[in-house]
């Protein structure tokens, strides 16, 4: 089958797709992704088609509107904050997944973000569309919804708290699925789902369920898959300078915020540098999209480096708690420790808090030096954050998460 891959967000939401689909390529499909051209070289480094989509993600977390997200403090000033800057651009892409999906298809696996879109191109080109999800973004008591940031409120308010996101999210789409459905000359539809989408769809999510065991109020066709683990760059090679880092001493703790721009790099650069002093241990920064920078005898700063090759070789990980990080460090079998920014962030660090690999989070906003370095000891010096980690490791090592999108497509067939 002809496979498109459709995403859009940071290199988090577009990674793990990489690997499903080589996945999907050795199992005999013909398998292209549209992304943002930002990530052409690591789709079709690994033999797979590549179709662009627009809007430049980093360029939008460096803008003003990006910048308030981070900084917000609570979740109705983030919600304000994420539906304006998300209206500002998401008709600019639908009109990108629009090309995308029209250069041709038998089946599109669609992301969280694209997938009000893609539903919709599905149901005037008579394509099917399933979700591939990252996040479980789907209305549960188990849970409040991800970016509340809230504790559980019980069965009846996770529930009701969820309904009422699916209000917040909705003027988000409307303008950009709106004018899709006119441009196809489909009936205008009231959203009626997560997203807006029909309901009865197949969704299947790439995390795994011993993380988040799948919700028993969840419609049968959501499923949880586990993990679809990035495929590492063909032909990379470790900088000699980091072997001969690692090789120097004691395995290091690594630092790195992946996709979030920080307004200040030089202060969060030498807040890390100052925590590493304090707890003791040696310590790697990844640069990131904010460009964070320290470099000592001790401590090393590098550029992008696979997180399946580095975080073995760690003692602790500290990250912002995207999806993909969060689920690079438990592959790893390594504690965590948890500095979420924005978004589904405070979900992923609470999940990693309560499956005891991770000290209690700490809010970026609220980080210090001396916090952070507390929970790096927390981390590297109690024996339990590191042997949960390795047993979680060793059960995620039995997962296969794309078998069950091969599953899916061979119904399909």
């Amino acid at each position: 089958m002809r496979v498109l891959i459709v995403t859009a967000g940071s290199w988090g939401d577009v990674a793990p797709y990489t690997g499903l689909g080589v996945r999907l390529r050795a199992a005999g499909h013909e398998v292209a992704v549209a992304t943002h051209e930002r990530f052409r070289d690591a789709v079709t480094a690994n033999k797979l088609g590549f179709r662009p989509l627009p809007v430049d993600p980093r360029q939008e977390l460096a803008s003003a509107a990006g910048q308030d997200l981070a900084r917000s403090v609570s979740p109705p000033v983030a919600m304000v904050r994420l539906m304006r800057m998300a209206r500002a651009f998401m008709p600019r892409l639908a009109v990108g997944v629009a090309d995308a999906v029209r250069q041709g298809a038998d089946v599109v696996l669609t992301s969280t973000i694209t997938d009000p879109m893609c539903a919709t191109l599905g149901e005037a080109l008579r394509l099917p569309t399933i979700g591939v999800y990252l996040q479980p973004v789907q209305p549960t008591s188990a849970f409040p919804p991800l970016i509340t940031r809230a504790r559980s409120m019980g069965s009846f308010g996770n529930r009701l708290a969820a309904h009422a996101l699916w209000v917040g999210t909705e003027p988000i789409f409307t303008p950009a699925v709106s004018g899709l459905r006119r441009e196809l000359c489909l009936p205008p539809r009231r959203f009626s789902g997560p997203l807006g989408l029909p309901r009865g769809r197949t969704v299947l999510h790439g995390f795994s369920p011993r993380i988040v065991p799948r919700p028993t109020d969840w419609p049968e066709g959501h499923q949880i898959c586990g993990y679809w683990w990035p495929e590492t760059q063909p032909g990379w090679e470790p900088d000699p300078r980091l072997l001969d880092f690692l090789a120097a001493g004691p395995p290091p703790v690594f630092a790195g915020f992946g996709s979030f721009v920080a307004a200040d790099a030089e202060r969060l650069s030498t807040l890390l540098a100052d925590a590493f002093r304090r707890a003791r241990v040696r310590g790697i920064i990844q640069s990131g999209w904010s460009g964070l920078r320290s470099e000592g005898d001790d401590l090393i700063t590098v550029q992008g480096v696979p997180h399946a090759w580095l975080f073995p070789k760690t003692a602790a990980v500290i990250h912002h708690a995207g999806a993909g990080t969060t689920a690079a460090g438990l592959r790893a079998g390594v504690p965590a420790i948890a500095v979420p920014v924005q978004l589904d962030q405070h979900f992923w660090a609470a999940r990693l808090h309560a499956l005891g690999v991770s000290p209690p989070p700490l809010r970026y906003q609220r980080l210090t030096a001396q916090r952070l370095s507390e929970a790096i000891v927390t981390a590297t010096r109690t024996p339990a954050p590191a042997t949960r980690a390795r047993r979680l490791a060793t059960d995620l090592a039995l997962e296969d998460g794309a078998r069950h999108v091969l599953a899916a497509l061979e119904r399909l067939a």
